[in-house]
Formats: C-alpha cells, sequence, structure tokens
C-alpha cells in the first residue's frame, strides 16, 4: 500500500511526498516535514507512529487492519491531543455502503435477517474481513444491539480477488442486497488521500471515512 499511497500522492499537483518510513529510516525527520501522516503499515509497527506523530503533533490517517484492543485504546488516547481518522477500509464506496445499510437496518427493524458475505483473495488472514465486522457493528449499532450476533456472516478466500461485500437483508416476503466490490487496491490509497486533505484542518478526535464524507 505505501507504494500506492506514494503513487497517488505523486499525480497531484498540489501534494509532495515528505518520505516514505522503512524499519532503517528516521521516521523522525519524515514526520517532522510532514503536513500529515498516512499509515499503512502493520499492527506492530503502528505504536512507532502514533509516538512519532505525538511529538511533532501531526495529524494522522491510519489504514492499518488488524489493530486489537489495545492498539485502538492507543488511538483513542492520540486523536485526543491530534486529529485522526482511523478506519479499516478507506475506501469511499464503502463509506457510502456504511450509510446506506445503517440507514436500512434503523428503518426495516430487526423483522429482517441480515447475512454479510465476503470474498478476499487466498492470502488474507482475517476472517470475516474488517470490512464486514465493520458493516456489522453498524448495522448492530442501529438496531441497538450490543453485538453483532443477529448478523450472520459467511466468508470466502480464493484467488486474487482484492475485496467483494456483500450486505442481504430479508424477511419472509422481500429481500434488499447492497455490494460493493473493488477492482484494485488503489481504491484505498485515493481515500487515505482524500482523508489526508481533510483532517489537517479538523480538531483532535478520532474519525472516520464516513465523517471525511459526510461529516459529524
Amino acid at each position: 500500500m505505501g507504494q500506492a499511497v506514494a503513487a497517488a500522492i505523486e499525480r497531484e499537483a498540489d501534494l509532495t511526498l515528505a518520505g516514505v518510513w522503512a524499519r532503517q529510516t528516521d521516521i523522525d525527520a519524515i514526520v517532522n516535514a510532514a503536513d500529515v501522516v498516512i499509515d499503512f503499515s502493520l499492527p506492530e509497527a503502528t505504536a512507532t507512529v502514533l509516538e512519532a506523530v505525538l511529538r511533532h503533533g501531526k495529524p494522522l490517517v491510519c489504514g492499518v487492519s488488524g489493530l486489537d484492543d489495545r492498539m485502538v485504546d492507543r488511538l483513542d488516547q492520540t486523536a485526543a491531543r491530534i486529529p485522526v481518522v482511523y478506519d479499516r477500509n478507506m475506501s469511499l464506496g464503502i463509506a457510502v455502503l456504511e450509510r446506506a445499510v445503517r440507514d436500512a437496518a434503523a428503518t426495516l427493524g430487526p423483522d429482517f435477517a441480515i447475512e454479510i458475505s465476503e470474498t478476499h483473495h487466498q492470502h488474507k488472514k482475517d476472517a470475516p474481513s474488517g470490512t464486514a465486522l465493520k458493516l456489522g457493528e453498524a448495522i448492530a449499532e442501529e438496531r441497538g444491539e450490543s453485538g453483532t450476533g443477529s448478523v450472520h456472516f459467511e466468508v470466502e478466500r480464493r484467488g486474487e480477488v482484492p475485496g467483494d461485500h456483500e450486505v442481504i437483508m430479508q424477511s419472509a416476503s422481500e429481500r434488499l442486497t447492497f455490494a460493493h466490490s473493488v477492482t484494485t487496491r488503489q481504491v484505498f490509497a485515493d481515500g487515505a488521500i482524500r482523508a489526508a486533505r481533510w483532517v489537517v484542518s479538523q480538531a483532535p478526535g478520532r474519525y472516520q471515512m464516513r465523517d471525511v464524507l459526510f461529516g459529524r
């Protein structure tokens, strides 16, 4: 993803890449030179990124998947001091899909059974995907449920599929389907760039892509 983000920045006339952090480079020099930091690293590196953006007071866009509860708490602590956009999926389409299924779940109520199916490449380790869980949590929240127990998840891993998600809401008499497909992982880089443009003018807090698109 780092290469995709760098390529996306290069295509924007008003943006300049301050640097790319690797383990052998000086993260402080890169963060200090930047107006905003985009993190698509690995969960074990995110703590280092959080420490650096705090030291230099720089806004952060974080698209790292697989963060545990402890690291999400660290994100919240960081967001108390600087603006942070954190989302398990940076796609603009997924943000729109989340809004749509929220509205549908709140309107249709508990009489509709809900299934979320997702297909990803065979190398993906987490299942269900972070995006599927994100959608399930959004639905549960709108239904006033404390967990995603009422949502059924179907998972498939095959080939090199970048990511397909489908949300089905069904009653005894009708069926409503929402679907989103990714054709290239560039979509996540493009979403991160949009989030970076937005977050630089925000107050401290933890935001999601739906905030970037629709506001709070």
